[in-house]
């Protein structure tokens, strides 16, 4: 299996920083090909500017999308970007490797999404009509490969717990998962957690490489979070709410799923 690993995290010797080690060694052990986009040893650009795009008519404002569009469109993206998305189409299964901060995924990981994600090779991909809004939500460029999170958390479990103080774990992790996953056609895996990353003992980390080597043995096996295809049926298009028969009563990220599906 082709794997990429997108890491992003500042220290090597952070406990991130030992965990991609530990996962690319374990899968080529494994007999995996891996490649590592090591966001920070990259020095990797985060910014999405009018610099991304330097055939773009300067005498005109900057437009995100539009200039995204042209770029990807004519071969006129920035090196960098061309090369993960090569990346990107290369990998069966990616893996983004990153510390929970502030709710969320670092800014240099969010700006590899903005920049990496161009017009036409992420999003505005597809027919868009009354039957279909494009080819998103379990269809799109990236379809038929696995993707998951490995994140670090300083709260304990407890903290992310359905009725805890920050919120689901899955909530929190739904725009990527859901969002920056799912929308270009990626199937998403269940994500591994590490809560407490700032209590690690040598004892405790052997136990959640353990456990993570478990994890990774069963990249092409374990059943994906069943989220809900967009054009099959479940939404009203062109409105994109949930069909009223589905999840009666129900709102929130959890509707999204299928109800004991896998």
């Amino acid at each position: 299996m082709n794997i990429l690993l997108v890491h992003a995290h500042p220290e090597a010797r952070s406990l991130n920083g030992t965990l991609a080690r530990f996962m690319r060694e374990h899968l080529e052990a494994a007999g995996h090909t891996v490649q590592v986009s090591d966001l920070h040893a990259m020095r990797w650009k985060a910014t999405l500017d009018a610099d991304d795009f330097p055939a773009r008519d300067r005498a005109t404002p900057f437009r995100p999308a539009g200039d995204s569009q042209q770029a990807y469109a004519s071969g006129q993206q920035t090196r960098d970007v061309a090369a993960e998305q090569a990346k990107l189409l290369w990998a069966d299964t990616v893996i983004l490797q990153f510390p929970i901060w502030w709710f969320s995924m670092p800014a240099i990981l969010k700006g590899w999404v903005d920049r990496v994600y161009a017009y036409g090779f992420a999003y505005g991909v597809g027919e868009h009509s009354e039957r279909r809004w494009g080819d998103r939500y379990g269809e799109g460029t990236l379809a038929g490969k696995r993707a998951m999170l490995v994140v670090t958390a300083g709260g304990w479990a407890s903290h992310y717990a359905p009725r805890g103080i920050n919120g689901p774990i899955d909530d929190l992790l739904f725009p990527i998962q859901h969002g920056i996953l799912y929308y270009p056609g990626f199937t998403v895996l269940p994500p591994f957690v590490v809560y407490r990353s700032d209590r690690m003992d040598a004892a405790r980390l052997a136990q959640v490489q353990a456990e993570l080597a478990a994890r990774l043995d069963t990249l092409a096996t374990v059943a994906p979070v069943p989220f809900r295809p967009q054009n099959a049926g479940d939404y009203d298009i062109p409105a994109m709410t949930l069909r009223e028969p589905i999840a009666p009563g129900r709102t929130g990220f959890g509707i999204h799923q299928v109800e004991g599906g896998a």
